[in-house]
């Protein structure tokens, strides 16, 4: 057979292997099927981690910046946003990606901090990327640590919310219960080409499908704590409404705590994150004239059809006319309109031997799908 063309773009496998490290290992084994076969790595992300990771691979020029903010937990936190450099190689016309992950994110507390996390640190990143001049912004907001309804990034950008004696608030969610004036005077102006804000998440801010009740729970949020954490989120979006206009019921508010929520009062945009993401990296150009496209993630479930890598590379894969593989940790919904799927909980024996040895067997699972699609 004629020698074929195959991408690989898939989602991270959260908490055993990095969307980089996925693809390499699907790109390993299938390569040891057909050595002569011409393999391209893209690997996405839907608005979380990784995010960074996946326009760098995909933009050669991307640099990564430095900068030194204040994590979730107040400890100085060593981040970096990614600058993709305008026309003329410099910072000036280019585009500045925040990720929220490396910056204000979940996984840079232990132990978590319920009411007091916050999103400082991210709003920190996000004025170093406006102060180095960038045209426009893209931000990725999966894997918050806090439920702050985006108080830390607004106030980072020049937003003030006071309490009664006219002095600030303590930050995370504990503090914004006690705000009675929000002002927005000082607040930073868009870059000229806007801000563009990467999410998989569509739930409003507030209510049965909100930030608290929701995702409060893996934030450390319990029954003990969640009427009260949504109370403080009430009174903080109704005076930012009052000022701002921004509706606590729209989609994709109540994403990342509430940041989804800040982040539109300043004027930013919400998008569905894989898509975007897809879109940002050129993913249908790379998957134009594949044969096969791998995707996969770490559990492909009843919400990997909706906007999810999985789903979205699929798309993109048939509209092109490839046949489509699927690799994920484990598979708990039958899985739609895929030429081969491959579980690593099936391959491993169990899922905790999976997880044990995820690179071992996303090797074994490309040479799986590759003698099935190759």
């Amino acid at each position: 057979m004629s020698r074929r063309r195959v991408v690989v773009a898939p989602d991270s496998f959260k908490g055993t292997a990095t969307a980089i490290e996925v693809a390499d290992g699907l790109a390993a084994g299938w390569r040891e099927v057909h050595p002569d076969d011409e393999v391209r790595c893209l690997p996405m992300a839907d608005g979380g981690e990784g995010a960074l990771d996946a326009f760098a691979i995909a933009r050669p020029d991307a640099r990564r910046m430095p900068v030194t903010v204040t994590g979730p937990d107040d400890r100085t936190v060593e981040a970096h946003w990614l600058l993709l450099p305008g026309v003329d190689g410099t910072e000036a016309g280019g585009t500045g990606v925040v990720e929220l992950a490396n910056t204000s994110g979940i996984t840079l507390l232990n132990p978590l901090r319920p009411l007091e996390a916050h999103s400082i640190g991210f709003g920190q990143a996000i004025r170093a990327a406006l102060d180095a001049g960038v045209d426009r912004l893209v931000l990725a907001i999966g894997g918050s640590s806090s439920t702050d309804g985006g108080a830390g990034v607004l106030q980072v950008l020049g937003a003030q919310f006071v309490g009664v004696d006219g002095s600030p608030v303590p930050a995370g969610n504990g503090g914004l219960g006690a705000v009675v004036r929000a002002s927005f005077e000082g607040l930073a102006a868009l870059p000229p080409g806007g801000v563009t804000v990467l999410t998989d998440v569509t739930n409003p801010l507030l209510g049965r499908l909100g930030a608290v009740t929701v995702f409060g729970p893996q934030k450390g949020i319990g029954e003990g704590l969640a009427h009260q954490a949504e109370l403080n989120l009430q009174n903080f979006a109704t005076l930012v409404t009052d000022a701002r206009g921004t509706d606590p019921r729209e989609s994709g508010t109540g994403a990342a705590g509430g940041v989804g929520f800040g982040l539109v009062a300043w004027g930013a945009t919400l998008t569905a994150g894989a898509a975007s993401v897809g879109e940002e990296i050129g993913l249908a150009g790379a998957v134009a004239d594949a044969d096969v496209v791998l995707t996969g993630e770490g559990r492909y479930d009843h919400q990997s059809e909706s906007g999810k890598v999985p789903s979205y590379v699929r798309g993109v894969a048939r509209a092109a006319g490839a046949r489509v593989g699927l690799v994920a940790g484990a598979v708990q919904s039958t899985p739609r309109d895929f030429d081969a799927v491959v579980s690593l909980t099936d391959l491993a024996g169990s899922g905790e031997a999976a997880m044990a040895e995820t690179l071992r067997w996303l090797r074994e699972a490309g040479r799986r799908l590759a003698a099935e699609l190759g």
